[in-house]
C-alpha cells in the first residue's frame, strides 16, 4: 500500500491546494513528484516541453510505478502565478 504522508503534508502545510473549477491541485510541480518519489514511486518517465529552447517549461509529465505495480502520474501546466497540477493513481485522480 502507498504511503501517502508526503502528500498529506503538502496539503496539511497549504504547499498544495485543492481548486475545485480546474479539478486540479495548486502546487509546486517538483514538490509533488518529490512527494510521490518519498511515497515509492520510482520515476519511468518525465518530459518537459518548453515554448521557445531557454525558457521556463510551459509543463511537463512525471510517471512513476512502485514495487507492487502501482502507477502515479503528474501532469502539470506552469502558468505566470502558479502551477496546475493533476495527479493520479493507478488512475484514479487524486483529489480532496
Amino acid at each position: 500500500m502507498m504511503d501517502v504522508r508526503p502528500i498529506e503534508e503538502l496539503r496539511d502545510s497549504g504547499r498544495m491546494t485543492w481548486i475545485e473549477d480546474q479539478r486540479a491541485w495548486i502546487a509546486r510541480p517538483d514538490e509533488i513528484v518529490s512527494a510521490l518519489a518519498h511515497s515509492g514511486f520510482s520515476e519511468y518517465k518525465r518530459e518537459e516541453t518548453r515554448s521557445r529552447p531557454g525558457h521556463r517549461p510551459s509543463g511537463g509529465v512525471w510517471q512513476g510505478i512502485d514495487g507492487a505495480g502501482s502507477v502515479a502520474s503528474a501532469v502539470w501546466v506552469n502558468r505566470a502565478d502558479a502551477s496546475i497540477v493533476y495527479i493520479d493513481i493507478d488512475g484514479e485522480p487524486l483529489r480532496v
